[in-house]
């Protein structure tokens, strides 16, 4: 092969070559545009046949769906015609059973196989029942029968219906007899069987019924007899209200369980098994329940009520508090195993409305009767210690004896609220309506104030009593200065325990009043805690019962204020004793012996201030805010005026002057625990008037220009100087007064 690169030789083969692909370069290309067009060709041609089977198959989907159309048309049609050729069929077979119906009144041994077919029974009482509807409605349509041509057409179906009546009936009466036997049995689907073909019958109404009343707790007198023995227990009638509600926990709960069992064959048996539970649960309120309760709650009469030893009304309306209780407890229970549409809570009530009418009378009656009762045992239990003491009779100290026997007691107040606490949870418990309950407890805390106030006034009046005693016997040993030495120690020593009475019955009465504090705080704490809350749901109730505590309270405020006085004249009484007694007329003189005078308190203020403490002790521990504030006051003015009209009976020396601004500085001294600003000034102007007494003559202008308040009663107290006369103070004191 000669080589392309020889420099000598021209390039022929190589050309050769080069030409050779290119022609073959241009065959392929023709051969690929050829195929390409056939490729293009064959594609157009498919795309074209493909639309051609899609228009096919359009249509063969259109002649489908027509097709499928024509055919349910076709298949309604037969549907159609076979139910109408059914409905024809069994309106004759209808008609048929009709005319026998039709045939004879009373006549019902014609009838088909089928109204006598035990095994068809089901059938039977369902095309019985399409009869009866049709002839009683055609019946109704066509009234009263003329004397024409319809009256044949109405007489027989009025035939017809008289003899379907009575079939329905007879077949109503032989499932009923059926169900009974399986019932008894326990042939729960036998039982189901007939109580669904029942149904048929006024919606199985007669069914339901027969089965509630045939419950063995309905009809069986055993247990009857033996439910009240259970709810009373060992005791019997005398049972109290906690057994009771012991054995009706008890008794309750045999019959929840009795009704959760006939529930789960109700349940089981009956197509409606609510209306069931309905008719059961009703009938166990109405009728056993209802028995019970008979026989517990015998409403006593309000004209002559049961004696307190029997327990009075409180054991009634304790009865009737928990049989409410418990057989709501049982109402509840009921629902939750299931009454259907009953309602269990409004049946409840109703069993107890005639009780509920007349409830508060027997409350307010009730709370009466416990009160005299309680009235009764407090006077017998004094009686009896009076007559242990022997002090019944007695003259001397036979009102302190009565007095501190029958002294108020705060335990006594607390039972009267412990009494109306009880009411109130009885009232509570009956009533829910906010309005229902305002009122009654208003009605039930109006009888706590009235024996909270009555008891407390009545304390505080024998307390009085005592004070009165003691002012009597005060008045009676009272007398003139021209006797003898014996008859003057007789009457000093009957003096003497007068006023050893007159302070017995100051302190009787002063705890008396501390008790009634007590008392009345008791009455408002319980207020607040349990009353206020049941009345401010209501407008106007909380503010009505605020009204009616307040008149209560001062009721017992005004006794108590009466008693004070008396407390401050008995008080008052035995200072002036003691100062007559005990206050010399050398008192607030210069001794005649010309010894030192004595500047310790007189004789008479030593008793008066250590009487005064001694009495004081138990006011300041009995009384509290206002009352000692107004007593201790009162009880300074009085001393303070007793003095001043005490003091004016005397002539005083300088010295005399000086012991009595000693005696007014320990009376000073005293009144200052009364914590009472204007009696302490009281006092202190008394101090500085007694300077009156201490100064010299030409010094008396200077004490009143220090001093102008004292004006008025140093000018009289002036005049008891025993130098008024020699000293010629009376001129000196026109002039002062002319100044």
């Amino acid at each position: 092969m000669p080589s392309a690169t020889d420099p000598g030789g021209a390039p022929l083969t190589l050309d050769l070559d080069d030409f050779k692909i290119d022609k073959r370069l241009q065959n392929l290309k023709k051969e690929v545009a050829t195929q390409d067009a056939k490729h293009r060709k064959t594609l157009g041609e498919l795309e074209k046949g493909v639309d051609g089977l899609f228009d096919s198959f359009a249509r063969l989907d259109s002649r489908i769906s027509s097709v499928g159309q024509t055919a349910a048309k076709i298949g309604d049609h037969l549907q159609s015609a076979e139910s109408q050729r059914e409905t024809a069929s069994q309106t004759i077979d209808l008609i048929k059973y009709l005319m026998e119906f039709n045939s004879t009144p009373g006549d019902l041994m014609e009838l088909s196989p089928l109204f006598s077919d035990d095994s068809r029974v089901a059938e039977a009482a369902s095309i019985a029942q399409k009869l009866r509807s049709f002839a009683e409605e055609d019946v109704g349509r066509h009234g009263v029968p003329s004397a024409v041509g319809s009256a044949n057409a109405s007489r027989g179906l009025e035939v017809a219906v008289a003899n379907l009546q009575e079939y329905c009936n007879e077949l109503e009466n032989r499932l009923l007899a059926r169900f009974d036997t399986a019932s008894q049995r326990r042939e729960m689907s036998t039982m189901a069987e007939c109580a669904k073909i029942l149904s048929q019958f006024n919606r199985g109404t007669s069914a339901m019924q027969h089965y509630v009343a045939t419950r063995p707790m309905f009809i069986d007198v055993d247990i009857m007899s033996i439910d009240i023995q259970v709810v009373l227990g060992e005791e019997g009638p005398q049972a109290d209200h906690i057994c009771i509600a012991e054995g009706l926990s008890v008794l309750y709960k045999e019959i929840a369980d009795t009704v959760r069992r006939e529930a789960t064959t109700i349940m089981a048996v009956f197509p409606s098994p609510n209306e069931v539970m309905s008719i059961l649960v009703q009938r166990v309120l109405e009728q056993r329940v209802t028995a019970i309760l008979d026989k517990l709650l015998i409403k006593p009469s309000l004209a002559n009520l049961p004696p307190i030893e029997e327990g009075g009304l409180l054991h009634y309306l304790r009865v009737l508090a928990v049989a409410y209780d418990k057989t709501k407890e049982l109402a509840k229970e009921l629902q939750s195993i299931g009454c259907g549409d009953l309602d269990i809570e409004g049946l409840t009530e109703s069993i107890f409305v005639s009780h509920k009418d007349e409830y508060t009378e027997f409350e307010q009656a009730s709370l009466r009767q416990q009160y005299q009762s309680k009235m009764a045992e407090l006077r017998a239990e004094a009686k009896q210690q009076s007559e242990s003491t022997g002090t019944i009779g007695r003259s001397n100290g036979a009102a302190v004896t009565t007095s501190l026997q029958q002294q108020i007691s705060v335990t006594v107040v607390t039972e009267f609220v412990r009494w109306n606490e009880e009411a109130i949870s009885r009232c509570t418990l009956l009533f829910s309506q906010p309005a229902t309950v305002a009122a009654n407890v208003r009605s039930i805390f109006a009888c706590l104030l009235d024996q909270v106030s009555q008891y407390l006034t009545e304390g505080l009046d024998r307390a009085r009593e005592s004070l009165n005693h003691a002012a009597t016997q005060r008045d009676r040993y009272v007398i003139g200065t021209s006797v003898s030495r014996r008859v003057a120690t007789a009457a000093a020593n009957a003096a003497e325990a007068a006023a050893a009475a007159g302070e017995s019955s100051f302190r009787s009465f002063m705890i008396a009043v501390q008790r009634c504090a007590s008392s009345v705080a008791i009455l408002q704490q319980y207020f607040s805690n349990t009353i206020s809350r049941l009345l401010l749901p209501v407008d106007g109730a909380h503010p009505s019962a605020c009204e009616d505590m307040g008149s209560a309270v001062s009721v017992v405020e005004a006794a108590a204020h009466k008693g004070l006085l008396q407390c401050i004249d008995t008080v008052m009484s035995e200072v002036e004793r003691l100062l007559s007694s005990e206050q010399k007329a050398t008192d607030y003189r210069t001794p005649d012996d010309g010894a030192a005078p004595d500047h310790r308190p007189t004789n008479a203020c030593i008793r008066i201030v250590a009487y005064l403490s001694r009495v004081l002790e138990v006011a300041f521990s009995a009384l509290e805010g206002l009352n000692k504030q107004s007593f201790l006051t009162e009880l300074g003015n009085r001393l303070h005026k007793g003095l001043l009209n005490h003091w004016q009976k005397f002539t005083f020396s300088p010295s005399g002057g000086l012991r009595l601004k000693r005696d007014i500085t320990e009376y000073g001294e005293f009144v200052r625990s009364f914590n009472a600003p204007s009696i302490d000034e009281k006092f202190e102007l008394l101090g500085i008037m007694a300077n009156v007494f201490i100064v010299a003559p030409e010094s008396l202008a200077s004490l009143f220009e220090g001093t102008p308040s004292i004006r008025k009663d140093a000018l009289r107290f002036i005049q008891l100087r025993d130098d008024y006369k020699t000293a010629k103070i009376a001129s000196m004191l026109n002039s002062i007064m002319a100044e």
